[in-house]
């Protein structure tokens, strides 16, 4: 018999230790973020603008998950 207690939903896993390639990537894409976000906060507010992301990103415009491409 096994005398290990089965794992219930409550119970989490402990996290598993990450690679140091997977800590640099996690750093790089925290740096590249912020950069982003500091371009973003230097660039005036648009008035008066649908809001949102820029809608030309994929090539067509979005609102609401509906999509109309000119």
């Amino acid at each position: 018999m096994d005398d290990a207690k089965p794992q219930t939903d409550l119970e989490t896993p402990a996290p598993k230790e990450l690679s140091p390639a997977a800590k640099r990537a996690l750093a790089e894409a925290e740096a590249r973020r912020e950069a982003y976000e500091a371009q973003q906060a230097k660039l005036p507010r648009e008035i008066g603008g649908r809001g949102g992301k820029e809608p030309g990103r994929y090539g067509d415009w979005e609102i609401k998950g509906l999509t109309s491409d000119f």
